[in-house]
């Protein structure tokens, strides 16, 4: 029952994502052609059967069973339908072939601009109302790096203080996103380790790393969270020993604790044996009773009580692995506030202006990534078929987007707007591009390729779309 609820959550917020990036394409291209006095036939989004159908005007709207993108049909235009009854006649004045060629480029292209268009609204709309949230590089001295994650592999090791990455000075955290990692050809980190600088490169087939470590529901491997408690569980190991919510790990065992993903590698090893916890609680949250419970008080520092106890972690069974009963940092908006003030958070508010400023350079530094991402796949650094994802992994993906809020949502719908608007003008056949591609042969020859090529051409990127299409339906299966 549980899968089948996913599977229905996952299948709807696919389909909300799909039909706004669909219909704001389409209304491009119907938008202009009406502007320069084109005739549109059908508006449609979704392909046939049709569910839904109403004429006004020259125009018919409908809604196509099979939600996979949309199209416009413009009277006197060679497309997806392959209609060529119209040919052997003279045009009429408000067919496309009547048009001038400049205006029939603005419409071919309307489709891609518009999606860029929201793609800048969207990011746009995400800066004006949240601002931008990020981490000084300064203040975080050290990193947490998971072995054997992608960062491990790259040569990265906890304690590392991160100067550069990718040739560029380390100013902000978020610098080292995957989407910033990628943007470059040759992924660097400079690290100051034991007091000496360290240039490390990573693998050629970065793009291809990520998306392995994404599809294991892992990430890069780089942490930086201080060991805070941000909940504990009633009855847990923790709580039997009078761990609260703002409490500080300080060891594990005699092992120093400073980052939270190091906690869980030294509670593996304890096998579930009671081994001495250390920690430390903020003067702000300690009782008058701080020697009360099993939990011993050490001392008292300028930053708060330290307190001392055994605990025997608990197995769990499904997740296969010891558990101390809390949660992390993130979970307690007071352990929030808490990093945000150890780090130092800064956060920018824009203006509508600095909103869409920002919001185009989202949009950039998006297309980069995209068009970097196929270039690597098209020369070979890169698996394409470990690196590219289909309908079932943006669904996946847009689920999760979902789940966290519609912040995140959004923000995924503005990255497939942006990824739709790069996709549609690659010169194929079939495709947004591949029209452009015979207008543009037609502007700077002064003749239009023949019907037949333009025809053949259809049919040939048909065929091949329909391909890829399947191919990357049963691999994004094999991936999940």
């Amino acid at each position: 029952m549980d899968l089948l609820i996913s599977i229905l959550s996952s299948t709807l917020w696919f389909l909300v994502a799909i039909t706004i990036l669909v219909f704001v394409h389409e209304l491009g291209h119907f938008l202009t052609a009406k502007y320069f006095g084109m005739r549109v036939e059908r508006f449609s989004v979704g392909f046939p059967p049709t569910i839904f159908g109403r004429t006004y005007g020259d125009t018919e709207y409908a809604i196509g069973a099979t939600p996979m993108g949309g199209y416009v049909k413009i009277s006197g235009m060679i497309d997806e339908s392959l209609d060529t009854d119209h040919v052997e006649e003279e045009p009429d004045p408000w067919e496309f072939r009547a048009k001038p060629v400049w205006q029939r480029i603005i419409v071919i292209s309307a489709g891609v601009i518009f999606n860029i268009i929201l793609g800048v609204l969207i990011f746009a709309g995400i800066q004006w109302a949240e601002g931008e949230t990020y981490i000084p590089a300064q203040n975080v001295e050290q990193v947490y790096v998971e072995e054997g994650s992608v960062a491990y592999d790259i040569g990265l090791r906890t304690g590392d203080r991160i100067l550069e990455v990718n040739d560029r000075t380390f100013e902000r955290f978020d610098q080292i996103s995957p989407s910033a990692l990628v943007a470059a050809d040759s992924l660097t980190f400079t690290v100051r380790r034991d007091g000496k600088e360290e240039r490390l490169v990573g693998p050629a087939n970065i793009i291809t790393r990520l998306s392995r470590a994404q599809n294991n529901n892992q990430g890069f491997g780089l942490g930086y969270q201080p060991p805070l408690i941000g909940g504990v569980q009633k009855g847990g190991p923790a709580d039997s020993v009078g761990i609260q919510s703002g409490d500080r790990i300080l060891s594990i065992g005699g092992d120093t604790v400073r980052f939270w993903q190091e906690m869980s590698t030294y509670i593996q090893e304890t096998e579930g044996q009671p081994v001495t916890f250390r920690w430390r609680r903020p003067d702000s949250l300690a009782t008058a009773d701080t020697s009360a419970g099993p939990a011993v008080l050490v001392r008292q520092t300028p930053k708060g009580h330290v307190f001392e106890a055994s605990v025997a972690p608990m197995y769990h069974d499904e997740q296969e692995r010891y558990l101390l009963g809390v949660r992390g940092p993130g979970a307690s908006p007071l352990t929030q506030q808490m990093i945000y003030s150890e780090l130092g958070v800064k956060t920018v508010d824009f203006g509508p202006g600095e909103a869409i400023v920002a919001g185009a350079r989202s949009v950039w530094e998006n297309t980069r990534n995209i068009v970097v991402t196929l270039k690597r796949v098209v020369i070979g650094r890169d698996s394409f078929r470990e690196s590219l994802g289909g309908p079932v992994m943006i669904a996946k993906v847009t689920s999760e987007a979902a789940e966290r809020g519609p912040v995140m949502f959004w923000r995924l719908v503005a990255i497939l707007s942006v990824t739709l608007a790069v996709m549609n003008i690659l010169p194929i056949p079939a495709l947004d591009g591949g029209q452009l591609m015979f207008l543009l042969y037609e502007a700077v020859t002064r003749r239009r390729p023949s019907v037949r090529v333009r025809l053949v051409a259809q049919q040939v990127g048909m065929i091949l779309l329909l391909g890829f299409m399947a191919f990357l339906i049963f691999n994004d299966i094999l991936r999940l």
